[in-house]
């Protein structure tokens, strides 16, 4: 057992009440059995209050004993001795932060924190010291907000100009831009003529950001004031940008008439003006103008990045009116043109899929074509199958192996190992699988390793331990910094989704594994863990879901891949469009659905209760079912684009099977959708089918 005696102990003589002390000290010291955690909670909630003596108390002893987290217990610490004044202890507080093994995520606020404490001291030398020796980690925009606060704390008055412009113009959306604007301002006035104007590039990147952020009104304002200051190319540009800011506000009369009276020098801004005066020709629904405009974009500008997008704006015009004639050499011009540019493979696509659908002889071909130019197009699944459909069972066997082999988790796959199961055992074509093999095709990784690394490990203990205290946002912190800068990104995900799915929901784990794992798709299901494809395809609500699915006659690992698709699972959330919940129903839908399923006490916020949701949602797909025919692709068209559309494309054509009607959608978003939510249900019956009751509908 330790011996807790102090050394002058040994040989004095006490009088007895003063053992008595010694010995009621000792056992509060060696005796005391406290939870550093509970404490570590109870010191991080003081802080929180602000209550700083406090937490001080609480938390500086735990540094020694918490070492595995002792930077998040030192930050705490120095926080509160800053907020109490104590400016001096900061720094040296910190330095566990700034020794730890592996890396602290808390690194960069420690030296924001640093750097404050040492301006209140006065000492702007330090100050700006350690944020430039630091400044490349340095969190943005508070890095160069900081910067200028020391700057301006120093005197220097036009570098704090300097990087308070970095802040307003680089990020117009963010709280520090407001507190940069505001101190521009003020040192504009202090400063006079000696002010150090923007930079044009700089001005007009935070229009732009306007622009990209939705604020047209404001953009166009900004532009509008800029115009004076500015010359050349960006003077160009900024008035190009005017009528841009208004087409995007849908004021098309107003951005047409600019545009086509505007003349601008400047060839790239010419371009960009021709550009959008075919986009208001084309939605004012004039077509000789749009034809015109392209020609002159041609001529003049033929490799502009403008003219492939007006290109492709002017032939997905056409081909949402399902005129190839009009369509398929503007598709041509475009992968002639621009070979090389990542749109290429799309239009590629459009004018093999027009050859194919009408039964063309040179189909075949083209899609073999499309195979070598575009090797990593995401349109080669649908290439492979549909070769496959035109060979003979040789052929179709070594197409629908490369299929289920290079994209394990992808629509296609679904349907090419029932191909297969048709076909049997038939010996692969060999002509077929050398054109495959002397395809370039991309190299991707097809595992990824679970097990996890000491880095990793560490990660997760201190994770761990933040959680167990109570400081979830801290523990996310930890695993997402690891997960973003280390080598495990995929082990770090597991983490992250089991940390979130208890306290944020399955949407977030979800979210987690998509960004940290992105390559799930192309991973075979049992190179990953069961717990990591549950996170990925989480069947939350279950019993409801299952319930209704039944009652309507519905597969529910396709009603789970619908919702997947829809709301990823977040009861409260809200579309762009107004939809709601799970199954994302709107408010007037959810009324009529409502009534005539005689939902007693319903309101717009019902659609926020998953069991309410479920119900309708899976009611309503019933009935867009139901009105289709039975005919699944169409009826997933119906639910993403609407009812009307999907008739309208169920007629462009004699499909042969669903998968013909689905790659002949014309909107990317549709397609998509249905192939995903496909496939997601092939997932979640891959995943769940021991668990699930059968007989619940086919």
């Amino acid at each position: 057992m330790r011996r807790c005696w102090g050394r002058n102990t040994r040989g004095h003589l006490y009088k007895t009440f003063l053992v008595a002390i010694v010995l009621v000290a000792m056992a509060a010291t060696c005796g005391s059995a406290t939870d550093p955690l509970a404490d570590l909670k109870e010191g991080a909630a003081a802080l929180e209050a602000k209550k700083y003596p406090a937490a001080i108390a609480a938390l500086e002893p735990l540094v020694a004993r918490l070492p595995k987290i002792g930077d998040y217990v030192a930050f705490f610490v120095a926080s509160a001795k800053f907020e109490s004044g104590d400016y001096a202890a900061v720094q040296k507080t910190l330095d566990p932060v700034f020794k730890m093994t592996p890396v602290s995520p808390l690194a960069p606020r420690a030296v924001l924190l640093v750097a404050r404490a040492y301006g209140q001291s006065g000492d702007t030398k330090a100050a700006l010291e350690i944020l430039r020796r630091n400044y490349s980690t340095l969190p943005q925009p508070a890095g160069d907000l900081a910067m200028a606060e020391a700057f301006a704390a120093a005197d220097d008055s036009i570098s704090a100009v300097v990087y308070h412009q970095r802040v307003y113009f680089g990020y117009p959306m963010s709280a520090e831009a407001a507190q940069s604007d505001a101190e521009l301002a003020r040192l504009r006035t202090g400063l006079g003529e000696k002010y150090p104007p923007p930079m044009p590039n700089a001005m007009l990147g935070h229009a732009i950001k306007l622009m990209d952020a939705k604020q047209y009104a404001k953009a166009r304002t900004e532009l509008e004031s800029l115009v004076p200051q500015l010359g050349g190319a960006e003077k160009d540009l900024a008035r190009v940008r005017i009528s841009v800011a208004d087409y995007n506000a849908r004021d098309t009369a107003r951005a047409h008439s600019a545009l086509a009276s505007l003349e601008v020098s400047t060839p790239e801004a010419d371009a960009e003006r021709l550009h959008y005066l075919l986009l208001c020709a084309q939605r004012l629904k004039n077509q000789d103008e749009v034809q015109s405009t392209l020609e002159r974009l041609g001529r003049l500008y033929p490799n502009s990045k403008w003219r492939l997008e007006s290109l492709i704006a002017s032939a997905n015009h056409s081909l949402i009116e399902n005129q190839m004639q009009a369509y398929e050499p503007i598709y041509r011009a475009c992968y002639e043109s621009f070979s090389q540019d990542v749109l290429a493979a799309g239009c590629h696509w459009k004018v093999t899929w027009g050859h194919y659908m009408r039964r063309q002889a040179d189909a075949a071909d083209m899609m073999r074509a499309h195979l070598r130019m575009f090797p990593g197009s995401e349109y080669a699944p649908a290439a492979l199958y549909f070769l496959g459909r035109l060979s003979d069972p040789a052929g179709a066997r070594a197409y629908y192996d490369e299929i289920v082999r290079e994209y394990p988790n992808y629509y296609y796959t679904v349907i090419a190992r029932e191909r297969l199961k048709e076909i049997g055992n038939v010996v692969p074509s060999p002509k077929v699988n050398e054109f495959l093999r002397n395809n370039d095709f991309p190299q991707r990784s097809r595992t990824l390793n679970f097990q996890a690394n000491a880095t990793a490990r560490a990660r997760i203990e201190r994770a761990r331990l933040l959680a167990s205290a109570g400081l979830d946002d801290w523990a996310v912190g930890e695993l997402r910094y690891g997960a973003q800068n280390e080598d495990q990104p995929q082990v770090l995900a597991v983490e992250l989704a089991a940390l979130t799915t208890k306290t944020a929901g399955p949407d977030q784990a979800m979210r987690y594994i998509k960004r940290y794992a992105g390559s799930y798709l192309f991973l075979p299901m049992e190179s990953a863990p069961a717990e990591f494809w549950k996170f990925a395809f989480p069947l939350p609500y279950r019993a409801d879901l299952e319930r209704f699915a039944k009652v309507n006659g519905l597969d529910p690992f396709l009603v789970a891949a619908l919702i997947r698709q829809e709301s990823e699972f977040n009861p409260k959330a809200v579309s762009r469009a107004n939809a709601r919940g799970l199954t994302q129903i709107l408010p007037g839908t959810g009324r009529e659905l409502s009534r005539k399923l005689k939902v007693r006490t319903y309101a717009t916020a019902s659609l926020f209760v998953p069991a309410v949701n479920l119900q309708l949602g899976t009611f309503y797909l019933k009935t867009i079912v139901d009105s289709l025919g039975g005919r699944w692709e169409a009826a997933l068209a119906a639910y993403n684009a609407g009812p009307s559309r999907a008739k309208a494309w169920s007629s462009w054509g004699e499909f042969r099977e669903p998968a013909e009607f689905i790659e002949t959608v014309p909107f990317a978003e549709t397609r998509n959708y249905i192939q995903t939510v496909l496939r997601n249900a092939d997932t979640y019956r891959r995943i769940y089918a021991g668990e699930i009751r059968a007989g619940l509908g086919k």
